[in-house]
């Protein structure tokens, strides 16, 4: 890349062409203030105004995070005219924001305050009417609240990004602009797919998930029998809520930390994701032997299953009909495990830990209950263990490591672990369907051609002297290539695994934030890193189990033995498997 020359504060650098200033003087060593937080240019092109600067060259103050440097270019970043601006214009945002910083439940990664500490913002500078706010808790999962928006358009750009779709937008104009759906809609009546990706982006407490703390308080308080399961992604993140590197397993000091919260059983959701890998694997089979539709696509993502939905009616008969994971787990725990422990199912109260704000909607699907009682009774996201962990005194950190309840339920293979990031479950799936259909293992598990963040893979295998190709997507926006291509009658797959959120699971909409100006010890390049360092955990993870094949978890071979009988029996389905509904209100 060519070099250019400029100078920062008087001092001569050079630095790649084509840089924006705020990426040159970060490249340099500063920190200019800002909302950005490089976050890749998902917000609306420099509206902020936080990040001014002075620059030869151009008229007046310029966005730093939008104007580009040049060659010979002089930038002033500490005069008083800049420092005065960047301060103006964090106060100006303050003016129209809902200042309840104590109850608000971003405080501490709030970027706003964070931004307002660095300029020296004033507060009650600019005193006046405020935007009427929107406030909207009607979805299980995501609360939007107008009160917090600064307007910096980084969910909107998200959506777009991730998935090709435009749910939010700025509506209303001048004084009354506010970020929302389609006519300031709830996202209960938009076709939003409730991933979260646009909470993981806020810099302030707009988006946020629905809380279940209070509903997990309450049902201990009620002398429920509270049981607790946790998903794989959730082990490779916890510990940055405790200021650990990205990336870090915690999964001991994890179990150590819900056992002291007081769940009766702390359970792993890669049991289940063995059981998936079990039930998926047999579907498959009988699907390619015996004419099923193929290609056939996996169910595990709740993001994913709401926008084929809502976007793919005419296509729901290609997903899998298993359950995903955490759901199979509850309906096991309130049939199989209260029966060989004398509990009543009613007083059984199931809480799934898990990286995703679509969870929290799924647990309400009707179809995802048996007599009557749902499999999982609430869902928290990572973020919300991270807060429980901290009102209860616990020092995680310190926290010695601790083993998970297995006690007829709750072992697990590598190939449950790595369920949490892109691929992982083909890669299982795979794993198990080569037995099953050639009657040996194979020499080795790995298939890493799935693994890795492109945005869509492919693969074949020969099995039992049949080729069998599979892809991977990742994103809606790669998702909707493939379910084109189905649509269309042009696919070639047999079997296609999809995941909502970018990375899979270990990037969900309920993961901590990844937000550098709270990442002092992480490097510069840790949004373009952070999905990799995670999956690395879950592949070290599966390295580390003696099984790593989940036809070969000897409780799940019990289960089939003792109470399921086989891989989709009539008992199995009833247990384990579902349905969809095309939801056509919401299709064009």
């Amino acid at each position: 890349m060519a070099k250019i020359n400029i100078k920062i504060e008087g001092i001569p650098f050079e630095v790649d062409a084509g840089l924006t200033i705020l990426e040159a003087a970060k490249q340099c060593g500063f920190e200019i203030p800002s909302l950005c937080a490089y976050n890749h240019g998902e917000c609306s092109r420099g509206s902020c105004r936080v990040c001014l600067v002075e620059a030869t060259g151009a008229r007046g103050l310029v966005a730093s995070c939008v104007y580009p440097v040049a060659d010979g270019m002089e930038i002033t970043i500490s005069s008083p005219k800049a420092t005065a601006a960047r301060r103006s214009s964090v106060e100006l945002l303050l003016s129209n924001h809902n200042k309840n910083c104590q109850q608000c439940e971003k405080n501490g990664k709030c970027e706003l305050l964070h931004v307002a500490k660095v300029t020296g913002a004033r507060d009650d500078m600019y005193q006046g009417e405020q935007t009427p706010t929107t406030l909207d808790r009607l979805t299980p999962s995501i609360v939007r609240d107008t009160s917090k928006c600064i307007l910096c358009g980084r969910c909107v750009e998200r959506c777009k990004n991730a998935h090709g779709l435009g749910i939010l937008g700025f509506e209303k104009r001048g004084f009354n602009t506010i970020v929302a759906p389609a006519e300031n809609r709830s996202f209960a009546n938009s076709p939003c797919i409730l991933c979260g990706q646009c909470v993981s982006v806020c810099p302030t407490g707009a988006l946020m998930e629905v809380s279940e703390i209070d509903k997990v308080d309450a049902a201990m308080k009620a002398g429920k029998y509270v049981v607790v399961q946790t998903a794989p992604a959730v082990r490779a993140a916890l510990g940055e809520e405790f200021d650990m590197p990205i990336g870090t397993l915690v999964t001991g000091k994890m179990v150590a930390a819900l056992k002291r919260l007081g769940f009766k059983k702390v359970f792993d959701t890669n049991f289940a994701a063995d059981l998936t890998i079990m039930e998926e694997a047999s579907e498959l089979i009988d699907r390619i032997q015996n004419g099923g539709k193929l290609p056939m696509i996996t169910s595990c993502s709740p993001g994913w299953v709401n926008y084929a939905e809502i976007n793919y009616g005419d296509l729901l008969g290609h997903l899998s009909s298993c359950k995903s994971p955490h759901e199979m787990f509850g309906a096991i725990l309130k049939s199989y495990y209260c029966e060989k422990n004398g509990i009543d199912p009613k007083d059984m109260f199931v809480v799934s830990i898990m990286p995703c704000t679509a969870k929290k909607y799924e647990k309400d699907r009707p179809e995802l209950s048996v007599n009557g009682l749902a499999d999982v009774d609430a869902v928290l996201t990572t973020r919300e263990l991270g807060k429980l962990i901290k009102r209860s005194g616990i020092n995680f950190v310190k926290l010695p490591d601790a083993e998970f309840d297995n006690d007829i339920v709750g072992d697990y293979t590598g190939a449950g672990v790595i369920f949490g990031t892109t691929g992982g479950v083909m890669e299982a799936a795979i794993r198990t369907a080569a037995y099953k259909l050639t009657g040996e293992e194979l020499s080795s598990v790995e298939r890493k051609e799935v693994r890795g963040f492109e945005g869509i893979k492919e693969a074949s295998y020969t099995l039992a002297g049949k080729e069998i190709k599979v892809a991977v997507a990742h994103g809606m926006k790669n998702a909707k290539v493939l379910l084109d291509q189905i649509r269309e009658g042009k696919s070639e797959y047999h079997f296609i695994e999809i995941m909502g959120c970018p990375g899979g699971c270990i990037a969900g909409g309920g993961q901590p934030y990844v937000m550098p100006c709270f990442l002092p010890n992480e490097s510069d390049d840790i949004l373009d890193t952070y999905k990799a360092k995670r999956a690395a955990a879950l592949y070290q993870a599966d390295e580390s189990r003696a099984l790593r094949v989940s036809h070969k978890n000897p409780q799940i071979i019990e289960l089939y033995d003792s109470y399921l009988e086989k891989p989709n029996s009539h008992k199995a389905h009833e247990l384990l498997h579902t349905t969809y509904t095309a939801r056509e209100k919401f299709r064009n």
